[in-house]
């Protein structure tokens, strides 16, 4: 099967692309390389795609572009069977100072990929949404049919590109799936998030810094979980026009999980706090119960294994991950 990975560079695009590729698919990958964070890290993704079609002996393309491009994009829907959305510009704080940016990338992206793929009758277009289309919780954990109100450009344009997916399949009959993925970490995560900078200020002898009061939850997933889910929807056809929260066993307050990183690392540091920042949602933990109805989902890993194999492939990978070790 062809299939096309668009953010697949990127942490959890990067992931889909080599579990695919190992499986024995052809996968095209879009990226357009943004340097929102170290590029490095893209290129870490890359070579593990790269290996995993040569291990497999399907192919492995890379293609340099952006989602906005609807020229390119066509071109790459028409060689393919199915795709995984997964280019977006990410960030909650970026999206704040830059709102009609997130519009451009996540909204129009979408809709461009969406019409390639509607005039390519392709198989089955997989699109990542995110927790933060739910904002204030009415209540918790959230289910599909929570209200969506996000607090965040970021959010409000995950929200639309998951409702023109749905729509995409309600009108004209494009076989479509948007997983609203819960806080993802995992080896080559972004290493402007919260765990990493947990992780890395230990490891370097530095108090872990919460912003805010630390009561604020999430509910984290490890990556293994949602290549998993995505996988399954190379072929399965039962979620076609269905929005689900892909989350995890529990969640967990951030004070704590500062406090569980220091632990595995140095306990001897404090925990440090600092001004909580405009556009973070208080409070996130999902109902996964749909997509265990429809997809068999259910999370392996739980957040205190799941930091403890963070940290040991962060030290394992530290020379050309850690920013401060990369700078030095």
């Amino acid at each position: 099967m062809d299939v096309l990975v668009t953010g697949g560079a990127g942490f959890i695009g990067g992931h889909i692309a080599e579990t695919i590729a190992r499986s024995g698919h052809d996968v095209t990958v879009l990226d357009n390389f943004e340097p929102y964070y170290d590029l490095g890290i893209k290129e870490r993704n890359v070579d593990a795609g790269r290996a995993a079609a040569d291990e497999s002996g399907s192919s492995y393309r890379l293609v340099e572009g952006s989602i906005t491009d609807a020229e390119l994009v066509e071109d790459l829907v028409a060689d393919v069977d199915v795709a995984y959305h997964q280019a977006a510009q990410a960030g909650v704080r970026s999206s704040i100072d830059e709102p009609k940016k997130v519009n451009t990338y996540n909204v129009d992206g979408t809709i461009n990929l969406l019409e390639a793929a509607r005039a390519h009758d392709l198989e089955r277009v997989v699109v990542a949404s995110s927790s933060s289309v739910y904002g204030k919780p009415a209540y918790l954990p959230y289910d599909e049919d929570h209200p969506t109100t996000p607090v965040s450009p970021y959010g409000v344009s995950k929200l639309a590109t998951e409702q023109y997916t749905r729509v995409y399949n309600e009108i004209y009959g494009l076989p479509t799936v948007a997983l609203r993925y819960f806080t993802v970490y995992g080896p080559r995560m972004r290493p402007n998030m919260a765990m990493t900078n947990f992780v890395s200020r230990c490891l370097h002898g530095e108090p872990p810094v919460i912003y805010g009061d630390g009561e604020q939850t999430r509910d984290f997933t490890y990556i293994e979980d949602i290549v998993r889910v995505n996988e399954r929807l190379l072929e399965d056809d039962s979620a076609d026009g269905e929005i689900c929260n892909v989350g995890s066993t529990d969640n967990i307050d951030i004070r704590t999980l500062a406090a569980v990183v220091r632990d595995e690392i140095d306990p001897s540091l404090e925990l440090e706090f600092d001004e909580a920042r405009t556009g973070d949602a208080e409070h996130t933990h999902a109902d996964i119960e749909k997509a265990n109805e429809i997809l068999g989902y259910e999370p392996t890993v739980d957040i205190r294994e799941g930091v403890s194999k963070f940290i040991d492939w962060y030290h394992e990978n530290r020379e050309w991950y850690d920013p401060l070790v990369r700078s030095s």
